[in-house]
């Protein structure tokens, strides 16, 4: 069984779509019980950190997260659902994560004169730094689809699974770190490559790896 996590902060339908295409029957679920009998989790995410925490702990699923990744059940976790990951948001004055991956995340900062429109929104090329089988087959520097305000800065630069480069600044566009892999970028909005990208997590074992 494969579970979308519905904590109300997810764009559930595209990425349930996005599944179907491939022939997979992904479920979205509302309760923890339900998610820890899945083989895999999905963790998608829209809104603020704040909210989306506070929906994940009413839930439980802060809970069967880090279960499923004790136990190396393959979690993949989009945008927002990235950003909870780590161990604490600068968003809505500080919030603190699930601490899956080492780090924080914090908001693009640009100087006023340069007049960078944020939120990053849109096409970019995505570079992977080192293989993943999450990225297996798709080129480097290949674009996916984002919208977002803030990235991820890991602290163990080897938990950076992809890197993009928005106005001059690089930032973290992927993570990985044992059975979970997350992405900023919107897989279910990524046209072939992140059909590609949902095809091949689907076939990883959340432990092979390069």
């Amino acid at each position: 069984m494969i579970a979308i996590l519905d904590y109300g902060a997810g764009n559930l339908t595209s990425v349930r779509l996005a599944f179907e295409r491939l022939g997979a029957g992904a479920q979205v679920v509302t309760k923890a019980e339900e998610a820890s009998r899945a083989d895999r989790l999905i963790f998608p995410g829209v809104g603020s950190a704040k909210s989306g925490m506070e929906g994940l702990c009413g839930r439980g699923f802060d809970r069967v997260l880090r279960e499923a990744f004790a136990a190396g059940k393959p979690i993949l976790a989009i945008c927002l659902g990235m950003q909870m990951l780590l161990e604490r948001s600068e968003e809505d004055g500080g919030v603190a994560g699930l601490g899956l991956v080492p780090g924080s995340v914090v908001e693009f900062a640009f100087p006023a004169e340069e007049r960078v429109k944020v939120p990053h929104m849109g096409w970019n090329a995505v570079h992977v730094p080192h293989p993943h089988p999450v990225f297996e087959g798709i080129p480097d520097n290949t674009a996916f689809y984002f919208v977002h305000s803030f990235y991820a800065a890991p602290t163990n630069p080897q938990d950076t699974a992809g890197e993009t480069e928005y106005a001059g600044k690089h930032f973290t566009s992927a993570v990985a770190r044992g059975s979970l892999i997350g992405t900023q970028f919107h897989p279910e909005r990524s046209g072939a490559a992140g059909l590609a990208l949902l095809k091949n997590f689907l076939a990883w074992d959340g432990k092979s790896c390069c």
